[in-house]
């Protein structure tokens, strides 16, 4: 089975990208700014006023909806 798009072959062609794209060199610098990226999205969420560290107590309808302790 060949597959051809545009006059580009993958199945014979896709290998050459881990000629320019070497994983044993860009895979931990990539996992960590991922990991940069998604601690300073948290940081950001959980700076926002009324979210996260700044949050007050549970609003009334949440109290009213929790099933009474007895």
């Amino acid at each position: 089975m060949t597959i051809e798009f545009m006059g580009y072959k993958p199945l014979e062609n896709d290998w050459k990208f881990w000629l320019v794209v070497n994983p044993a060199t860009w895979l931990i610098p990539t996992l960590i700014a991922v990991a940069v990226t998604a601690i300073l999205i948290h940081v950001v969420a959980f700076s926002l006023e009324g979210q996260g560290w700044h949050a007050k107590a549970a609003p009334a309808a949440v109290e009213a909806a929790a099933p009474a302790a007895q």
